[in-house]
């Protein structure tokens, strides 16, 4: 069995081979072949992915639902693809294709509940595992995920694809460049009204409505049970992945502690009562999560982050993003920046976009072409072809079993720390104090 220190050891020397640029390895490196568990909406999005991909096989897909089944398969026909194996045989109906050993790696794109234990069987079945947001629901789960991957020596990759958004990475090439100065306080959120996600009629998959559950279409189906039961950060990763990455968490810094405060829950009722009546069943339904959820956290290092939730109420879309440092600010909100000496006018903002353009990531550079077409404006096709690259090279992902934990472990924590009325609690170190000789090798070549 591998210990902690070996599996640090492997990974290390993982990160220091994978900054040899990708074409070294192109001829070298062979076709990944690819299972999917979960071919809903979101895992139909990885597998157009993986069809566009001449270096790439799907071997086989997964579902409970004949319905997204079908969807799925068509698009492969229409990829002009061979038919996978078809797997249909219940919730656990995903083990029989962790049997198959002409399957690299997988695709888990299922409700939440069900990623932990996907990832473990997957790890345990020498999988590379690729999974969708969030990859544990409790410390214990996150835990459990940790000593896996380093029992097996299997990487976990959570997709957590903002990580790659365009001007994220611009900003983070800024941040490495030290124009914004030291960093000391970072803000981010999931700020999205899902109200039109949480619910619909069960019919029309685009239509309002007030169902949710087992009268309910793909992601209403489950996602709003979250909603009803638990109060807290339930969807962190979009707004902490960029700025952990930013601030080198778990390569150079950690989190130390967390705070949370949850508003009261006004806007699902409120959207129920208007495309539904007052008198519709749900509206009756009591729903636990606060409207606005807002976490701070600390960092070894001495900075602070700002996280918001922001699901049910009207808004615009925004993930919040703020980063800010001893020499100006960014936020992406106003799409603004201010640098001490080198903007246009001192404290005014002015429009981010030409400092942008300017510090455009080299990967977007590249493979910029690449990308369009692909989901949420091409970050789909990086974090996707991150994964393909890592699991095909056969070293560690970019993204690793460490991130996916600590990502994670926000959502529980808060729920603890609003439960306990806002009390700070202490942020579990998943790599055991290794985090202090890591180097942060994320997105600095080609190969990713």
């Amino acid at each position: 069995m591998k210990t902690r220190r070996e599996f640090i050891k492997t990974t290390a020397a993982a990160a220091a081979f994978s900054i040899l640029p990708s074409s070294v390895f192109s001829s070298q490196a062979s076709k990944l072949r690819l299972g999917f568990i979960g071919v809903g909406f979101r895992g139909q999005g990885h597998l157009g992915l993986a069809l566009r991909r001449d270096d790439v096989e799907v071997v086989a897909l997964c579902d409970v639902q004949q319905r997204m089944m079908d969807m799925a398969l068509a698009r492969v026909t229409k990829a002009g693809k061979s038919k996978p194996q078809v797997i249909l045989d219940g919730p656990y109906g995903y083990r029989k294709m962790l049997e198959n050993k002409d399957i690299d790696a997988v695709i888990i794109s299922t409700p939440w509940e069900w990623h932990t234990v996907m990832c473990l069987d997957a790890m345990n079945a020498k999988k590379y595992v690729g999974c969708e947001v969030i990859t544990g629901m409790t410390i214990e789960e996150c835990w459990e995920l940790v000593h896996t991957s380093e029992r097996t020596g299997m990487p976990l990759m959570m997709l957590e694809n903002v990580c790659y958004r365009r001007d994220v990475m611009a900003v983070m090439n800024m941040v490495r460049q030290g124009v914004f100065g030291e960093l000391i306080h970072l803000q981010g959120g999931y700020q999205h009204d899902l109200r039109e996600v949480k619910f619909n009629d069960g019919k029309d998959p685009l239509g309002p409505g007030a169902e949710f559950g087992e009268k309910a279409f793909s992601e209403a189906q489950w996602r709003t049970h979250h909603s009803v039961n638990r109060n807290g950060d339930l969807y962190p990763t979009h707004g902490i992945g960029p700025v952990a990455m930013m601030i080198n968490i778990n390569r150079g810094n950690r989190f130390t502690r967390l705070s949370s405060y949850a508003t009261k829950a006004r806007g699902l009722h409120n959207y129920i009562a208007k495309t539904g009546g007052e008198n519709h069943p749900n509206a009756r339904v009591n729903f636990r999560l606060g409207d606005v959820v807002t976490t701070m956290i600390q960092t070894a290092n001495g900075e602070t982050v700002l996280l918001q939730h922001d699901t049910n109420l009207p808004r615009p879309y925004s993930l919040g993003f703020r980063v800010q440092g001893t020499n100006g600010i960014w936020m992406d909100v106003n799409k603004s920046i201010y640098i001490e000496g080198q903007s246009k006018e001192e404290h005014r903002w002015e429009e981010a976009q030409a400092w942008l353009d300017k510090y455009d990531h080299p990967l977007w550079k590249k493979y910029g072409s690449d990308a369009s077409g692909a989901g949420h404006g091409g970050m789909d096709w990086f974090v996707f072809n991150a994964f393909v690259q890592a699991a095909k090279l056969k070293i560690q992902t970019p993204q690793d079993v460490y991130d996916a934990v600590t990502w994670s472990a926000i959502t529980p924590l808060s729920e603890d720390s609003i439960e306990r009325g806002g009390e700070s609690v202490e942020f579990p170190d998943f790599t055991g104090g290794q985090w202090m000789y890591r180097k942060n090798n994320f997105a600095v070549d080609d190969t990713y």
